[in-house]
């Protein structure tokens, strides 16, 4: 725990745990008072919404058994730690909602083709009613703890609390319904209940298979990163930035910079571990490796041909970018990279007119052009 002029600073682990046993305790004694008004009122929407409280306790365990998991250091079978193993927390909750939700969805169906009458007391409208009270702030309150870690888990935790806050005022109005007009609302309700429930759930399951498939980087640390590259001097261009993501706090990368074609090794030894340090002191990303591209400084009439085909590539539908450009006038032999657009529908054709266009403004040299990819802003 690191320590402040203010008094301890808890760390991220702290956070999610402390948190997580806050809402396994707010969750257990709210299902327990749900299922003894639930079984005395005869009531299927109340029994069901304390069997969901159940299973965000168990939510709230997974959460931390998940935490547990990725804290492990790197091992020789995980040289890059076990930071995934809370995106498959992650991916357990959200089977753990859809679970609930199906399963309320065949108790309310049961209901309605065989209604029984609840019973409800002014204690167990009161009970739901602070029930619907404390779910807003534990869903509120797992939130804002969710954001400050960076913990998927509990932000999912958070909204699954403020739907069954929903769920929970919802019942509620079906019991007042049902005490006012003697209407039995509640087997419907539960109905409405469910595919919100599973709605939700579907939602968090496709959210955690994107993140542990891999998703683009965001925007905005690409940006960051590249602009803290290209503030290193000698460096005129930052590409081809892959992010792998390992967990939270657990972020490596790889980039492409381009440099004059007169420098030295010694020179671009220095640069490299430069950038290196800056990016994981600014952004806490640690950059495993940096490829290099020359760039033409002393031909005049190269410059003007390479302007010429960046002109002729920006004219082209779904090219985004030449880079890596570098013709050598002697040999005869030219080089670059192709950024073609995931929205051409066909990437290898649109590469391979641009290649044909700029063989026909350069008939004398020999081409080597990489396709590449669009793969962070």
């Amino acid at each position: 725990m690191a320590q402040t002029n203010s008094g301890p600073v808890e760390s991220r682990d702290q956070i999610i745990i402390k948190t997580s046993i806050i809402g396994i305790a707010a969750n257990v004694l709210l299902a327990a008072f749900k299922a003894v008004v639930g079984l005395l009122a005869n009531s299927i929407a109340v029994v069901l919404d304390a069997v969901n409280n159940l299973s965000d306790a168990l939510s709230s365990v997974i959460t931390i058994l998940g935490t547990r998991l990725a804290k492990k250091k790197p091992d020789r079978e995980h040289p890059y730690g076990h930071g995934r193993a809370e995106y498959l927390s992650s991916t357990i909750i959200a089977v753990l909602v859809l679970y609930a939700g199906l399963t309320s969805l065949i108790e309310s169906i049961k209901k309605i083709l065989h209604p029984e009458a609840p019973d409800y007391s002014m204690v167990s409208l009161l009970i739901i009613g602070v029930a619907v009270v404390v779910k807003i702030l534990l869903g509120l309150f797992f939130k804002k703890k969710g954001k400050e870690a960076d913990s998927d888990s509990l932000v999912n935790s958070g909204q699954d609390a403020l739907l069954d806050s929903v769920i929970s005022a919802s019942t509620l109005v079906a019991a007042v319904i049902y005490v006012a007009s003697g209407a039995s609302l509640e087997a419907y309700l539960g109905v409405i209940i469910s595919i919100m429930i599973i709605r939700s759930g579907i939602e968090m399951l496709r959210e955690a298979i994107s993140r542990i498939i891999g998703e683009r980087a965001d925007s905005e640390l690409t940006r960051d990163v590249k602009k803290i590259i290209c503030s290193v001097e000698g460096v005129r261009g930052a590409y081809d930035l892959i992010v792998h993501d390992y967990g939270p706090d657990r972020t490596m990368a790889s980039v492409h910079i381009e440099v004059p074609d007169y420098f030295t090794a010694d020179r671009i030894d220095v640069m490299t571990r430069e950038i290196m340090e800056k990016v994981y002191l600014e952004k806490h990303v640690l950059i495993t490796a940096v490829g290099i591209y020359s760039h033409n400084t002393t031909n005049n009439e190269v410059i003007a041909l390479q302007e010429k085909i960046r002109n002729l590539a920006a004219s082209q539908e779904y090219v985004l970018q030449l880079h890596g450009f570098y013709m050598d006038s002697e040999k005869k032999t030219l080089r670059f990279d192709a950024v073609i657009d995931f929205a051409a529908p066909d990437r290898q054709a649109v590469y391979t007119e641009l290649v044909q266009k700029v063989q026909a403004l350069c008939p004398d040299y020999h081409l080597t052009v990489a396709l590449d990819s669009d793969i962070s802003d």
